[in-house]
């Protein structure tokens, strides 16, 4: 096992490990004492799930969120730098995307501190992947505005990019706040525009659907207690 920074991936949901990681996995993890993770708590039991006889308490971790210093980050890689691997830990998919743990690596990086990144479930990469959109061009962008008028000028804004620069456009929202995202969408796009909606990618109840925005209309499911990503294409 090279020293190194690990970035590895978690499960989405209470999708079994070995569905969605590979044994190498769990060699890696095993063999690292010191965590970067984004919550303590969701680390702690990622790793029971990965080994039941893990012992927990033999491991430091070093919490990390929009609140934690630059200085802070660089200080949690004293380890590495004395020779001792880390992995960084998110609270779902893979570390450093859509996700603080970036941040960890940026520093890392400047550090000349060698980086690996592991196999694992990307929600973004998936939701593409079962789209059928533009997988050679795509971009994320996370939230979109709360605010009514900034989000329909968004909406518009995004879908102008699809059919000028023929890219895919994906977003996600709060589940509290899907089914008003989806009426946004419905209401601000093309009628031929198409709409993917996807949810619990890699867990039971899995829905990847895609359709134009015409067909949406009037056929749309309850999406108001489930993480969704929302992809649009021409």
């Amino acid at each position: 096992m090279e020293i190194a920074l690990y970035l590895l991936p978690v499960t989405l949901g209470e999708t079994p490990v070995e569905k969605v990681l590979p044994s190498y996995n769990k060699e890696i993890i095993l063999g690292i004492k010191h965590f970067i993770v984004e919550d303590v708590r969701s680390a702690r039991r990622f790793l029971k799930k990965v080994d039941r006889g893990i012992d927990i308490d033999a491991l430091t971790f070093y919490p990390l969120n929009k609140y934690t210093s630059s200085e802070d980050i660089s200080n949690y890689l004293n380890p590495l730098v004395g020779g001792q691997s880390m992995g960084v830990i998110s609270e779902a998919g893979c570390p450093a995307v859509a996700d603080p743990g970036a941040d960890v690596v940026a520093i890392a990086q400047r550090k000349n501190l060698k980086v690996v990144p592991l196999v694992g479930p990307s929600s973004i990469i998936m939701s593409v992947m079962g789209s059928g959109f533009n997988g050679q061009s795509f971009a994320f962008h996370g939230y979109l505005p709360i605010d009514p008028a900034e989000r329909a000028k968004r909406i518009k804004m995004l879908e102008q990019r699809v059919y000028a620069e023929d890219q895919t456009q994906l977003f996600i929202e709060t589940p509290y706040r899907n089914n008003k995202m989806v009426e946004d969408i419905l209401r601000n796009c093309r009628p031929h525009t198409k709409l993917c909606i996807a949810a619990h990618i890699t867990c039971e109840g899995e829905y990847i659907k895609t359709k134009t925005v015409k067909d949406w209309h009037g056929k749309l499911p309850d999406l108001s207690k489930i993480p969704c990503i929302f992809l649009i294409y021409k």
